[in-house]
């Protein structure tokens, strides 16, 4: 999405609608996590001033993200609200020390790099697929995999046992005296 400071002027008086399908496939070399993405759908209005546009924008789209425990593809929607504001005053480009605010050094104004951004910014560390439990591998050669109330059971289950090498120590306290 790139828009030029010159077609900017005819928006100046009610502002510039944004209603976009943008394929943002750059993303994934950003995160390795993304498997796919849906063509983002960006919606929005923009304000045009003199030397400075704000855009308050609504992203909506899907990832493809493998799943935690089963490596499977996890369908994970994502919507952002944001509000960027663009600046191509000199005075804008020399201050460039607000992280809210673009300078803008060229003619035109490319949002790809912020979408891109802002879509990196909503992976979420882990996901997980529906019922990804009952398709979990429960154990290999060495190992298992228990969730937290079977640990608990079975531990509960080895306190109760006593130590078969202490068995007989057990039948000497329960002897009576003759």
């Amino acid at each position: 999405m790139k828009i030029a400071i010159q077609q900017l002027q005819k928006y100046r008086k009610d502002g510039m609608p944004i209603d976009e399908f943008v394929q943002l496939d750059e993303v994934k070399s950003r995160n390795s996590d993304i498997r796919a993405i849906s063509p983002v759908h960006v919606t929005g209005h923009c304000t045009i001033g003199s030397q400075q546009m704000t855009c308050m924008l609504h992203l909506e789209g899907t990832l493809t993200l493998p799943c935690a425990r089963t490596w499977e593809d996890v369908e994970f929607p994502i919507s952002i609200d944001t509000v960027e504001i663009f600046n191509w005053s000199e005075k804008g480009q020399e201050e460039g020390d607000d992280e809210y605010v673009h300078a803008v050094t060229t003619e035109v104004i490319d949002l790809r790099p912020i979408l891109e951004e802002l879509i990196a910014l909503e992976v979420p560390i882990q996901v997980f697929k529906e019922n990804s439990e009952q398709s979990v591998i429960k154990g290999g050669k060495d190992w298992d995999y228990l969730t937290d109330e079977e640990v608990q059971a079975e531990k509960e289950q080895a306190q109760s046992k006593p130590d078969p090498r202490l068995a007989d120590l057990a039948k000497y306290f329960d002897q009576t005296d003759e």
